[in-house]
């Protein structure tokens, strides 16, 4: 399982008046991760070329297991894996991580839908090729 790394800074913005990482930002760093990993696989096909071919891809179903928390200014490495990628949705295993040591682990489920009708479709297929090797 190939593994992609997306790097962020913890801002004032992620987090609470004690500095610490709102637990809803972990999904933000999440979803910023697997944008970046989509970027890189697909170096020719952006996710405007994707929309454009009537697609866009919707998050399912997510897992979070918080275990440590992030604070202000400590810098975040996210590690994404495609668990498995089928017809109509694919699921990643991504892990927030700060020195090596992982603060959040996530299980996303993401479907493809079709952007005009809202419908499950299934997922292109150079893009299903480029998850899969």
């Amino acid at each position: 399982m190939k593994e992609f790394f997306y790097n962020a800074r913890v801002y004032f913005s992620d987090t609470d008046a004690g500095g610490i990482v709102y637990h809803a930002r972990y999904l933000d760093f999440a979803e910023h991760a697997r944008t970046e990993m989509l970027r890189e696989i697909l170096p020719d096909i952006g996710q405007s070329d994707i929309k454009d071919d009537g697609v866009i891809f919707v998050v399912k179903s997510i897992s979070i297991d918080y275990r440590k928390p992030a604070y202000l200014d400590d810098l975040l490495f996210v590690r994404t894996a495609l668990e498995k990628a089928e017809r109509f949705s694919a699921v990643f295993k991504q892990d927030v991580m700060r020195d090596g040591e992982i603060l959040a682990s996530l299980s996303v489920r993401v479907a493809s839908v079709s952007a005009e009708k809202k419908k499950i479709v299934p997922i292109p297929q150079k893009v299903l090729e480029a998850l899969q090797n």
